[in-house]
């Protein structure tokens, strides 16, 4: 007798709110301290990320300055790409234990107030979340 397949069993793809709100906290982390800005200022930031060369005549040297170096943008990163990313790089070794730090506690709440917050989160799950989204958005 031939062997049957084995159905695949398929799992439902869910959404959970609080995992994006999760994940959207740590973007939030990685984008201030790389970028020295929010999201939105990543996203939508004017593009003034600029190098120029001032001659000192007392001394007879040239030297290089970067502008707009503080928060770094798409628009930056498009049109000065080797500045946005050795600006990035410096404000990463800069910021790598306060976005750490950040990163950790981030973790430790979400977890916590889980937790905490079981019962009520699963009240509101059942009684707003799915009778508006249906059963694939959860808290």
């Amino acid at each position: 007798m031939a062997r049957r397949k084995a159905k695949r069993r398929s799992r439902r793809k869910t959404f959970s709110i609080l995992n994006g709100l999760e994940a959207l906290a740590y973007a939030s982390i990685l984008s201030e301290g790389i970028t020295g800005g929010s999201l939105a200022q990543l996203i939508r930031g004017e593009g003034d990320l600029a190098q120029t060369s001032v001659y000192d005549s007392g001394l007879g040297t040239t030297s290089m300055t970067i502008t707009g170096a503080t928060q770094i943008s798409l628009a930056d990163i498009v049109s000065e790409p080797s500045l946005a990313i050795s600006a990035m790089g410096s404000n990463f070794t800069a910021n790598i234990f306060p976005m750490a730090f950040a990163g950790f506690t981030t973790s430790v709440g979400f977890s916590i107030g889980r937790k905490l917050l079981k019962k009520p989160l699963s009240s509101v799950t059942r009684n707003l979340i799915h009778p508006v989204f249906g059963k694939t958005v959860r808290m």
